[in-house]
């Protein structure tokens, strides 16, 4: 089975306290997910700031309106340069996602790294090459634009 890597970058006309604010606040990440997935953070006392060891759970229906259980754990944070969340429990058979930011002139370059793998072996490489990184990169295209409009961004790249 193998790992799927997703990678993208975007432009945000914003300082880095302010992407940083934005993104490390969880519940800003219903804003930026597809309504589709019907998103919903089900946990609770998450804290003033994120930090290594918090754990975040949502409900999320990414197939055939079915409810599915979904626990994150930050695992790496270093202020206002990256983050890192895992899948404890949830959808994937794993599920990493780096999220970096660094100022440029433009304001914020924020860069995702995603590696996951699907979930049932055989089966789920099928629905991997059927829909499922499809499936992943219109949620992060979503994202994009919606950060766009969130930031009014003028510049933007993508690199998948």
């Amino acid at each position: 089975m193998a790992t799927q890597r997703l990678h993208t970058v975007q432009i945000i006309p914003c300082t880095l306290s302010q992407a940083w604010e934005f993104f490390t606040n969880p519940d800003n990440l219903r804003l930026i997910t597809p309504d589709y997935l019907d998103f919903n953070i089900v946990s609770k006392y998450h804290g003033a700031a994120m930090y290594p060891g918090q754990l975040i759970e949502y409900r999320v229906k990414p197939l055939l309106r079915i409810p599915v259980y979904w626990m994150t754990e930050i695992t790496q944070v270093e202020q206002q340069k990256y983050f890192v969340d895992e899948q404890r429990f949830g959808p994937y058979r794993f599920w990493h996602h780096q999220h970096h930011f660094r100022a440029v002139n433009a304001g914020v370059e924020m860069t995702d790294i995603v590696h996951w793998r699907a979930p049932m072996g055989i089966l789920g490489n099928v629905a991997n090459r059927l829909f499922l990184r499809e499936r992943v990169e219109g949620i992060f295209a979503y994202r994009f634009q919606k950060v766009n409009a969130i930031f009014k961004s003028a510049t933007a790249e993508n690199a998948y």
